[in-house]
């Protein structure tokens, strides 16, 4: 079988990682185009990963056009080369073009609800779209596949993620010393439109509100003012979440770093509101099951509200101990993710078949299929 896979974030490197491995000691062809964005070229080469750039993000509505024709022409153009079987991706509307035009089947993965023109433009070609089973959006039922799990799981799951203590020696800590992962996030992305985070202009402020508690580091999408240099951090984008793993709290901006600290049993806090100034974790599928039934993240529209978080957190007695606790729940009520993917993709189109059997279309089993 040959698979084209396109990616988009740093994060769906990671969650292709292992599946494309297993498929490829299974003797799949797997072929890898991507976008220029933060570190995702420069994980795809520590991973060993072959890949065909298809060019940057761009701003502004004429130019994000502009950039869907240009992303569909160059992933066409490799396709035409090595002619797959399926075309692959992560909320991706480029694979799902470009599969359409070449008559071959698209699958999509996608863990984000209302994202607006973008899911028209993927859902309306893609022939599966795969969410977790708390995925909040009514979606075309022939379509739509779901697992019980969350994305991250595929590569953050006990099964493939070891955290690598070397990345304290790092950044010059001690086991013993707190410290705070603070995230910014660019606000470039299409579903960002209309979104608030941390105010402009406050971030040293609350910054040091919270080294009241610990170290802080922080990891920002976007240019950071030059009085917050000395906060950024400064590792191989590979051992981030190792550095997650071994933080006393993550908190900011930035939807998958607080889900993918929250698995880690992390105590994690997103800030983050719509235009009306509603906690957009409301109508996020991940964040109401780690809020409601995990209790491993939490949500808020303000800064403020997640700074009080954030005290009570660290005035609770063994905190990192509760948090550990409460992942072992949910590892043991959910599936290994990347091992689902390759039983419902090297067996397409049988495996979607058997799952639209099932009722509600999730998968009853800890082994998937």
């Amino acid at each position: 079988m040959k698979l084209l896979i396109d990616i988009g974030h740093p994060a769906h490197v990671h969650f292709f990682k292992n599946f494309i491995w297993k498929m490829e000691e299974r003797g799949h062809h797997i072929h890898i185009t991507c976008r220029d964005k933060e570190v995702t070229q420069d994980l795809l080469r520590f991973y060993g990963f072959k890949f065909d750039s298809r060019g940057h993000l761009r701003r502004g509505l004429v130019q994000k056009a502009y950039g869907i024709l240009e992303a569909d022409y160059k992933i066409y153009c490799v396709a035409r080369r090595m002619k797959p079987d399926i075309f692959l991706g992560f909320h991706n509307p480029y694979i799902t073009h470009v599969a359409k035009l070449m008559k071959k089947p698209s699958i999509v993965f996608t863990d984000t609800e209302n994202v607006g023109i973008a899911s028209t433009l993927t859902y309306s070609f893609a022939d599966v779209i795969c969410t977790p089973s708390w995925f909040q959006e009514s979606i075309d039922r022939r379509k739509h596949v779901r697992f019980k799990g969350f994305k991250e799981l595929a590569y953050l799951h006990p099964r493939y993620f070891t955290p690598d203590i070397s990345v304290l020696e790092d950044m010059e800590m001690a086991k013993t010393d707190r410290y705070i992962i603070l995230r910014f996030i660019s606000w470039g992305a299409s579903h960002d439109i209309g979104l608030r985070g941390i105010k402009k202009g406050t971030e040293l402020e609350f910054i040091r509100k919270l080294e009241a508690y610990g170290k802080v580091f922080i990891t920002s999408e976007r240019a950071l003012p030059k009085h917050l240099d000395s906060y950024r951090i400064a590792i191989p984008p590979h051992k981030i979440h190792s550095l997650l793993h071994y933080a006393d709290l993550y908190v900011g901006e930035g939807g998958t770093m607080a889900v993918e600290a929250a698995i880690l049993g992390t105590p994690s806090i997103h800030i983050e509101s719509d235009a009306s100034g509603r906690p957009t974790g409301e109508s996020s599928g991940n964040f109401l099951q780690l809020r409601n039934v995990y209790n491993l993240l939490y949500f808020f529209s303000t800064q403020e509200s997640a700074l009080q978080a954030s005290v009570n957190i660290f005035e609770m007695k063994d905190a990192k101990q509760i948090w550990r606790k409460r992942r072992d729940v949910l590892l043991d009520s959910t599936i290994d993710v990347t091992r689902w993917m390759l039983d419902f993709i090297e067996t397409y189109p049988e495996s979607h078949d058997r799952l639209k059997q099932w009722k509600n279309n999730v998968v009853p089993s800890q082994d998937g299929i």
